[in-house]
């Protein structure tokens, strides 16, 4: 999953942007709303945690600006206020979801997770393929009833895998979900991902290489 953090308290941004990282998910960071339309216009992010209240573009136009782009992204905006009338005025904007300061970490981890699963076809919350069980909110992983540790970025391609239901991803688009935007997209990273992957799956190999396209489950 691929998550945008906006927030111009830039400690609990970073804050945020770590825990979220340590629970599988691509993050990038921006302090402000003006930095946050440049990257919605460029990146596909399956989930925005936006400040409603931002320098230099207010929280509410950015939340506008992805309605009008009709992206299947979506907001879960971050307020100190807690009156009812201004999560009423958030959610009228087009926002998902609200949540006011302060919050349980936990609690806004769940939100990303449930707002996430809206933007692609519903699935049921334990992935289940060719006898690799995935549970993405404890963040487990079973091969026929072994658990199997995973890195964080294993874990992501694995998700991401595993969501496709079969259908071959590129390694473009595991980098983009999987990975932040200050991955060099020439690296490596994805093949050596999937290699130590496939090593911690065990036999017989579930991961296939599909030839110029990518890999599937």
């Amino acid at each position: 999953m691929r998550v945008l953090v906006v927030e111009d308290e830039q400690l609990l941004a970073d804050a945020v942007a770590t825990g979220l990282r340590r629970e599988a998910m691509a993050v990038d960071v921006v302090y402000d709303g003006a930095a946050a339309l440049e990257r919605i216009e460029v990146n596909d992010y399956d989930v925005v945690v936006l400040d409603r209240d931002l320098p230099l573009v207010h929280g509410d136009d950015v939340c506008r600006r992805i309605v009008e782009l009709g992206m299947p992204t979506r907001v879960l905006m971050l307020t100190a206020s807690g009156d009812v009338s201004d999560r009423v005025e958030g959610l009228e904007l087009g926002a998902d979801d609200y949540l006011p300061k302060p919050f349980a970490f936990s609690e806004l981890t769940a939100r990303v997770r449930a707002l996430g699963r809206r933007t692609t076809v519903a699935l049921p919350p334990v992935l289940e393929r060719a006898g690799i069980k995935l549970d993405p909110n404890r963040r487990e992983v079973f091969r026929d009833e072994h658990e199997i540790q995973l890195a964080p970025k294993e874990f992501a391609v694995l998700e991401v895998l595993m969501r496709s239901e079969g259908a071959v991803v590129s390694a473009e688009q595991l980098l983009e979900k999987a990975w932040d935007e200050n991955t060099d997209p020439f690296t490596n990273v994805v093949r050596v991902t999937v290699m130590t992957l496939r090593r911690k799956l065990g036999e017989p190999p579930v991961i296939v290489t599909v030839p110029g396209s990518g890999y599937r489950i």
